[in-house]
C-alpha cells in the first residue's frame, strides 16, 4: 500500500468513529429525555393517587405562582407515598397544613440581617 491509500483508509475510519461517537451522544440525549418524561409521568401518577381533586388543584395553582416550591412539595409527597407514610388520599386541608410546615421550614432558613452601623458610617449622603 502506498501512503495516500493508507491516509485515506485512516481518514475514513476516523470519520466512522466520529459518526458513531456523535450518534451515541444523540442517543444518550434522547434517553435522558425519555427518562425525564417517564419520571414526570410516574410522579403525576403517584400524585393523582394520593391527592384528591381539590388538593391537586391547589398544588397546580401553587405551581403557577411558585414553581420551585411546588416541585419541592411534589417530590416530598412522592417520597412520603413511596415510603408508606400516606395511607389514603390527602385532602386540601391536609395539603394546606403540609404547605404551612414547608413554608415555616423555608422561612427559617432564609433570614436577612441588616447591620445598621455600616449604614450610618456611609458618607455618600454628604456629597449632595
Amino acid at each position: 500500500m502506498s501512503d495516500p491509500e493508507l491516509e485515506a483508509i485512516r481518514a475514513r475510519r476516523m470519520a466512522e468513529l466520529q459518526n458513531q461517537h456523535g450518534g451515541n451522544n444523540q442517543m444518550s440525549k434522547e434517553d435522558v429525555q425519555q427518562k425525564k418524561a417517564q419520571q414526570e409521568e410516574m410522579k403525576n401518577s403517584i400524585l393523582s393517587q394520593i391527592l384528591d381533586q381539590s388538593a391537586r388543584a391547589r398544588l397546580n395553582t401553587i405551581a403557577v405562582a411558585k414553581p420551585d416550591k411546588a416541585k419541592m412539595v411534589e417530590n416530598m409527597l412522592c417520597q412520603m407515598a413511596t415510603s408508606g407514610q400516606i395511607p389514603g388520599k390527602l385532602t386540601e386541608a391536609h395539603l394546606i397544613s403540609l404547605l404551612e410546615q414547608v413554608s415555616e421550614q423555608t422561612k427559617r432558613s432564609t433570614t436577612v440581617k441588616f447591620d445598621r452601623r455600616r449604614i450610618n458610617m456611609d458618607d455618600s449622603d454628604d456629597d449632595y
